[in-house]
């Protein structure tokens, strides 16, 4: 199972991650997230980074353009579009897509339709009115196994910690799971600890 640690701030805890063993990084560039950073601080981490690690960029309702360019500018190898983006949209991203779809019932499952063809992930995170992620709540995993009928490689995300993550491994047995605020000190930076305890749990 692939496993991605998300809101990297900095290149102590992207450098401590993928020594750890992690597939990919994600990087969110949505303002008004705790764990926003800057093109210039990403261009910065992703320097130092060796080899065969998959860099995410996060983007939540982010005009098209100024995803594009981000992407170019960072060398990043995908895109993780974290809010209501619409199909059409992700026509116009020039990168591959994880595209996230935020859950409390099975319609918000039955969305993915529409992104058939055209993501090469759809990663499940948990819906909230406080925002688009990293709120450290889980959804119920068992809408996540609806979502396997589309044929999408799915990533699982939402309040995982080293204590939920056997339960949610066992349920759903998803392609990746994705994990921020359970592996964090406090909003934007990681706690090591926590990151290699994670890293052991899902081995």
């Amino acid at each position: 199972m692939r496993l991605k640690f998300c809101g990297i701030t900095n290149k102590e805890d992207a450098l401590n991650a993928v020594n750890l063993g992690v597939d990919a990084l994600g990087f969110i560039f949505y303002s008004e997230s705790s764990r926003s950073v800057s093109v210039e601080q990403v261009q910065e981490i992703i320097y130092y980074l060796p080899p065969f690690v998959t860099t995410v960029g996060v983007f939540v309702n982010h005009d098209i353009d100024e995803v594009n360019s981000t992407l170019d500018e960072c060398k990043l190898d995908m895109a993780q579009l974290h809010g209501h983006e619409s199909p059409e949209y992700c026509m116009k991203i020039k990168s591959r897509i994880i595209k996230a779809i935020h859950v409390a019932d099975i319609s918000d499952i039955e969305k993915i339709g529409g992104y058939q063809g055209l993501v090469s992930a759809i990663l499940l995170d948990t819906k909230t009115e406080s925002g688009y992620g990293g709120t450290g709540l889980a959804f119920d995993w068992g809408l996540a196994l609806s979502a396997k009928d589309y044929d999408l490689p799915l990533i699982l995300s939402g309040g995982l910690t080293v204590d939920n993550l056997s339960k949610a491994s066992q349920l759903v047995n998803p392609h990746a799971m994705d994990v921020a605020s359970g592996i964090e000190a406090f909003p934007g930076k990681k706690d090591y600890n926590k990151m290699k305890e994670f890293v052991s749990a899902l081995k």
